[in-house]
């Protein structure tokens, strides 16, 4: 168990994080939220991938900027940070010793990489019986695939969710669309979350840690959700819909006066008082329209029915008028209009936290709420190799001495 930092639900869990870029650190970032000790094991002197992925950078009090990217800091608060030469004898060693004191290992190297360090899984649990082994990839472990390399706009593409993302073949601006997040490499991040403390509650009934296999692929194939189910239950292949939805009608956006907003009716009672709203109250006794799935048959009729009723009011003007009667409504907001939403604001979904180089830094908060054990906001993102001493005398007792001689060997 590691000295305590606070007081969270996995307070005394200690997790060495030899990833880089994003599914693994959101998955690290995940644990220390729930108040693990975090080591993020980076490579000297350039670190994290994503420290370079900028701008923009995060400035100082006086505008000037400090070297540390927006993306790299949307991943690895409540962490500290190490810098080790993984292509060291003595680098290598030195890993090996942290990760016998831990509970958790997390990597993204490629299929086997580790295996030449002696860091891989088999190797490690040797020293560490007990240890969760978490292993992330484009492909897995295993397959035809397995040496390829993996990146989430490559998966979004291959594991299907871009031939169900865009504009409707033979419409204006059609083709398939990545969605503007990568949100393939944030699903394995909180994947492999779910999967190390499942592994965790399984070590505590028996004992023994495990190696954990998590696909990028894997992950995109499963939360097609829905609309892998549509496929393998009614045997047509899904297309591209614009904002529309296969299974529930109206489920889209709409055009207004002064731009757009989103109805999602999700069942018949919603879209009575849709009717209402909209001065139509007969069609919710249309056999057309009378069901959700009288809707889906007749998609086009209805749709194209209210698109010429919705562009006679502004976005604000039908929101308040259907939030009124209970219809699921609202705008697209642009991201800076999210923050300020007093909804967002009240919910504590940006926090500010100190940062040695620009006194603060704001961050997107966690949104899990936990009455017991709440997510606590420790330490900011840390800078590189911040706190290479003081985990190294933590988790192994080195001294000043011992670890100049490591400096010495350039081994951090």
């Amino acid at each position: 168990m590691s000295k305590k930092l606070g007081s969270g639900a996995l307070d005394g869990i200690r997790v060495l994080d030899l990833s880089r870029v994003l599914a693994g650190p959101w998955a690290s970032q995940m644990l220390a939220d729930f108040g693990a000790d975090v080591v993020k094991v980076e490579r000297p002197n350039t670190g994290d991938d994503t420290r370079a992925w900028g701008p923009p950078w995060l400035t100082s009090a006086d505008g000037k900027p400090t070297g540390e990217s927006a993306y790299y800091l949307c991943a690895n608060r409540n962490k500290r940070s190490i810098t080790v030469d993984l292509g060291s004898t003595d680098g290598q060693a030195l890993v090996r010793r942290l990760a016998k004191e831990a509970d958790v290992v997390i990597e993204n190297f490629k299929a086997g990489g580790l295996v030449q360090y002696g860091l891989d899984y088999e190797s490690l649990k040797k020293l560490n019986p007990r240890l969760v082994y978490c292993s992330i990839t484009g492909f897995g472990q295993t397959g035809p695939y397995a040496a390829r390399p993996g990146y989430d706009f490559l998966v979004q593409g291959m594991g299907g969710l871009m031939s169900i993302t865009g504009r409707p073949d033979g419409s204006e601006g059609d083709g398939p669309i990545k969605v503007g997040v990568a949100v393939t490499d944030v699903m394995t991040g909180l994947y492999a979350t779910v999967a190390i403390l499942a592994a965790l509650a399984h070590r505590e009934n028996s004992g023994e840690g495990q190696h954990i296999d998590l696909a990028l692929l894997d992950v995109q194939v499963a939360y097609l959700a829905n609309q892998a189910s549509n496929y393998l239950v009614g045997n047509e292949v899904p297309q591209r819909m614009g904002n529309a939805h296969p299974n529930i009608v109206p489920y889209q956006d709409f055009p207004t006066a002064d731009g757009y907003m989103i109805v999602a009716v999700g069942n018949d009672l919603q879209f009575g008082k849709l009717c209402q709203v909209l001065g139509q109250a007969e069609w919710a006794q249309d056999e057309r329209f009378a069901t959700n799935a009288s809707r889906v048959a007749n998609r086009q009729s209805l749709i194209s029915l209210m698109r010429r009723l919705t562009v006679h009011r502004t976005t604000d003007e039908w929101i308040a008028a259907m939030e009124a009667v209970g219809v699921p409504c609202g705008p697209i907001n642009t991201i800076d209009r999210v923050f300020a939403n007093e909804q967002v604001q009240e919910r504590g979904m940006q926090v500010s936290m100190p940062h040695p180089l620009a006194g603060s830094v704001p961050l997107v908060a966690n949104p899990i709420r936990m009455s017991a054990s709440p997510i606590e906001y420790r330490m900011s993102p840390p800078t590189l190799g911040a706190h290479t001493e003081n985990v190294l005398g933590d988790w192994l007792q080195l001294t000043a001495s011992d670890i100049e001689v490591l400096r010495s060997q350039k081994a951090i």
